[in-house]
């Protein structure tokens, strides 16, 4: 096939994207050992071969546009996978390296996957981690992205699907609004309260709550008057000032119910659960930081299951 790139332009795609992590070209051309004019003049190359500018430029500093944003997650991506090409074929990808990009819901983030970070990369510290917390699918090949983790996996995406955990869901309140409005006994006794509703980002909807009555699963449909998008941790803010009633993870709530800041209702009806998982495209040959990730989340999970178990 013929030649799409040549030395100067992939070093200007090097520049560019040193250029992006800094926003400086002054501290971008210190890092590659050339002067700020070089690398002004390598993007300008690649802004001119493009057709868009990838900068937008102010007298003080320089910012991604749109455009150059998306070009830099791909390069980012891209780039890295040479450098793995390149340990592989010497043999040094036996140690563990480069960037790991990974998306991850609001509250499997903050609660379980955060926390055992820092032990991660105790173990691996030739890894660096891009974490975003966020609950929309994301695009594995536009936006860069090595891993996912997902309650919900697309259909016929093409993509590995480890299960990791399954989340059991509560029905909780505050002690206030208990006191003032009561707590439901029965799940047709909801449509008097307030039901905190998050809207789910991929379709826009608010979720469906899940009981068991009688051994049969119900998805049970209810309203309020607050609604939270995005960030399914504001329904616990607002549930504990008393705004009204959620249904989330017994997870996210364990320590606001232990200290009595909450109170679990409606638990005859409980025993639903979603299940987490792990989302990633499939590798002829996956990267070792990718594969010691994965086998490092696996184990805790394994290990979080067997705790749940004995108590």
């Amino acid at each position: 096939m013929p030649l799409q790139f040549s030395d100067v332009m992939l070093g200007s795609i090097e520049l560019f994207c040193l250029a992006a992590e800094y926003e400086s070209f002054t501290e971008a051309a210190n890092h590659a050992g050339l002067t700020p004019a070089a690398v002004s003049r390598n993007v300008l190359r690649l802004e001119q071969r493009l057709g868009v500018k990838l900068f937008v430029r102010t007298t003080r500093k320089i910012r991604l546009s749109e455009a150059g944003r998306n070009y830099y997650l791909q390069c980012k991506h891209a780039l890295q996978q040479i450098v793995d090409a390149e340990r592989e074929a010497s043999g040094q990808q036996v140690i563990p390296a480069g960037i790991l990009r990974v998306s991850m819901p609001t509250p499997f983030g903050h609660h379980f996957l955060l926390p055992l970070m820092p032990a991660f990369l105790q173990a691996y510290p030739q890894i660096q981690l891009d974490l975003q917390l966020s609950n929309w699918n994301v695009d594995f090949t536009s936006e860069g992205f090595d891993l996912a983790i997902r309650v919900r996996v697309p259909p016929d995406s093409g993509m590995i699907a480890r299960k990791l955990i399954d989340a059991e869901l509560v029905v909780v309140a505050a002690p206030a609004y208990l006191q003032q409005h009561g707590a439901p006994t029965s799940l047709e006794q909801l449509a008097q309260h307030q039901c905190i509703q998050f809207i789910l980002p991929s379709i826009g909807q608010n979720v469906i709550w899940q009981f068991k009555r009688d051994g049969q699963e119900l998805d049970w449909p209810t309203t309020g008057s607050y609604s939270i998008s995005d960030d399914i941790l504001g329904t616990v803010s607002l549930a504990k000032h008393g705004a009204g009633l959620i249904q989330t993870y017994r997870f996210v709530v364990e320590a606001e119910l232990q200290s009595g800041q909450l109170c679990e209702v409606l638990q005859e009806f409980g025993g639903r659960s979603r299940p987490f998982s792990l989302l990633y495209p499939r590798h002829r040959h996956m990267p070792a930081r990718l594969r010691v990730f994965i086998d490092f989340l696996m184990k805790a999970c394994e290990t979080l299951r067997k705790e749940n178990t004995s108590t």
